[in-house]
């Protein structure tokens, strides 16, 4: 099936390069973005939820970048370091071969974390290039002015909110604002950019070529040790640890929080207003992330999130919609306020930009399944919760009894008002569960009664009001006619057997109104309005969820081929964004956790299926 994509003018002034053209690199406390074209087009500093350095993915003439190329025609290819997050772009010319190595040092010192140093290290590999660099901060998402001091092969950036200092290996230019050089290198030279963030009264660090070569090796030992830990040796390994270093790269560590995507307003519909800031904690894809890391056999970070829910009081909560809102700062704050940057385009022209989240006021029910089943997975996998933190399940458990049975703005956050969604029904019953399975296990004081009561009635309800006899399916939302791809989660949540008679033929029906040569919609805007313009792309959890629930039904063949399918969707580095688009291009924000890890459970169940 595939829904009408026209209405919105495709702005496209050759300024920016297609999203997927892009690699991630960071330190485990922010991130930036690298294009094919070796430009730095997105780094915010000194954290996730910053204001941009270099934010020109979204605005090229006022959002600011740090430009590294060859000065002549080339070809570019890019890849990862294997196993590491130290990406590489290579640049083959008529003349010779050079390539740039983009990194971030991952260190324990916090003195020398708080710099989030970025190294460039270019160097020719045959033959001889010219290179350019320019590098161009603007400060504040480009609203903050600010001064350029230049001193040798040292430049100093300061702005009222954060001063960066860049220091090269070869001489810099600099008009006040921007700094440039240009270079030319013969085989076996190199140079050496290094940027990092200073306080007022610390001086410039060099970084010379001996110590950047150091620091390279430093963060390849790093990153291929992290991910000697992983269990999985199945059929699609590389894959898998392709994602499992994004959804790494995508914690913070100082708090252990997991944030949903590095980035903001990258547009779900060219042209159109689905533009998200997505640099915070979903509750929901932390939660998910949880399972995917406990799954390849990475218990701390695991355990890093669970320190993140209790330190920061996150079931504690008392606000209007519940204990728990739906998302988080990374550093555990509530109020995240929505507002538009108007002075930037957008990409390709798609305004608004928006920083923050209007969305941590809706109350989304499906959210307390989600945070505790992977309680209960750390509890079973990782290590017993203690006495307060059971207490604190206890009670939003408790909550839950008495608010399951309400209409919320459900998973895909619409904003079209309160319903009575079907999947918000199926987490409240997950979370009622699974709390239930940790109290008999573990002999922890509950009301089994009352919950038991509740479970039982959620799921009488779903079975009665949520199952359409006209559709002979599973519905969007109660006494619904309207499928909704949330609902692949029913016999991966084990509220349902996915060789089940009805959810057999939901699958069917799923696969007729939402799946596009195994790509999947998350509903029809046109049949389910959302509160929102125009349409949007294929949903990327939701089409490896589809696989998913085809294995666990036996169909195997087709998962598998749905499966292959969809990896022919990730960029050329394996990375995947939050949508695929009408010709296959990646939508939204980039890289999305929420579709690496739902990658990683597909391959993981349907490896474990196929034998």
């Amino acid at each position: 099936m595939a829904f009408d994509t026209t209405g919105f003018e495709q702005v496209d002034s050759g300024r920016y390069i297609p999203i997927a053209n892009h690699g991630l690199i960071g330190d485990l406390r922010t991130t930036a973005l690298v294009g094919t074209n070796g430009t730095i087009d997105w780094y915010c500093c000194p954290r996730f939820d910053a204001p941009s350095v270099f934010g020109s993915i979204l605005d090229a003439e006022r959002g600011g970048s740090f430009e590294l190329a060859a000065e002549v025609a080339t070809r570019t290819r890019q890849f990862y370091f294997p196993d590491t997050n130290v990406l590489i772009t290579r640049f083959f010319a008529a003349d010779g071969v050079a390539e740039i190595q983009d990194f971030m040092p991952v260190v324990d010192d916090s003195r020398e974390a708080a710099r989030h140093r970025l190294i460039r290290r270019v160097v020719c590999v045959r033959g001889t290039l010219p290179f350019r660099a320019r590098i161009a901060p603007r400060f504040g998402y480009g609203t903050e002015a600010h001064t350029t001091h230049l001193e040798g092969h040292t430049a100093v950036f300061r702005s009222p909110s954060l001063t960066l200092a860049l220091t090269a290996t070869t001489p810099l230019e600099t008009d006040g604002r921007d700094v440039w050089s240009n270079f030319k290198l013969r085989e076996g030279g190199s140079n050496v950019f290094a940027l990092d963030q200073i306080g007022d009264d610390a001086p410039p660090r060099a970084c010379p070529r001996a110590e950047a070569q150091e620091q390279a090796e430093a963060t390849v030992r790093f990153w291929r040790h992290w991910l000697a830990r992983s269990r999985y040796h199945g059929r699609w390994r590389e894959m898998v640890n392709r994602s499992a270093l994004v959804l790494k790269l995508l914690t913070y560590a100082p708090t252990g929080a997991i944030v949903a995507a590095p980035t903001t307003s990258l547009p779900e519909q060219i042209g159109g207003e689905r533009n998200w800031d997505y640099r915070y904690v979903w509750v929901r894809d932390a939660a998910f992330c949880v399972y995917a890391m406990l799954r390849l056999g990475f218990t701390s970070e695991a355990e890093a999130f669970m320190g993140f829910i209790s330190e920061r009081g996150i079931l504690r909560g008392t606000g209007e919609t519940g204990p728990l809102q739906i998302m988080y700062g990374i550093d555990g704050r509530a109020d995240l306020p929505e507002y538009e940057l108007p002075h930037l385009e957008g990409y390709l022209g798609s305004a608004p930009v928006r920083v923050g989240n209007a969305a941590t006021g809706q109350l989304q029910l499906d959210i307390y399944g989600a945070l505790i089943d992977s309680i209960y997975l750390y509890d079973k996998w990782g290590q017993p919760i203690s006495s307060d933190r059971w207490d604190e399940v206890g009670a939003v458990v408790d909550w839950l009894c008495e608010h399951w049975d309400q209409p919320d703005e459900g998973v895909w956050e619409t904003r079209a008002g309160r319903r009575n969604f079907v999947y918000s029904r199926l987490m409240c019953w997950v979370a009622l569960e699974r709390a239930m399975r940790m109290a008999n296990r573990r002999g922890l004081p509950a009301d089994l009664t009352r919950w038991r009561e509740s479970r039982d009635a959620i799921y009488r309800q779903i079975m009665r009001r949520g199952w359409s006899a006209e559709r002979r399916a599973f519905v969007q939302g109660l006494d619904d006619h309207v499928l909704d791809a949330s609902l692949l989660m029913m016999p991966m949540a084990k509220f349902i057997s996915p060789t089940d008679p009805k959810w057999l033929s939901t699958l069917d029906a799923l696969g007729v109104d939402l799946v596009s040569d195994s790509l999947v919609y998350r509903y029809d805007p046109a049949a389910s309005p959302d509160g929102l313009h125009g349409p949007e792309g294929t949903f990327s959890i939701c089409s490896f969820w589809y696989v998913e629930a085809l294995a666990r039904a036996g169909r195997l063949e087709e998962a598998r081929l749905a499966f292959e399918k969809m990896l022919t969707y990730a960029n050329h580095l394996g990375l995947f964004a939050e949508e695929i688009g009408p010709t296959g291009e990646q939508l939204g924000n980039f890289p999305q956790a929420f579709t690496h890890l739902s990658l990683i459970s597909a391959a993981f169940n349907l490896d474990r299926a196929l034998g």
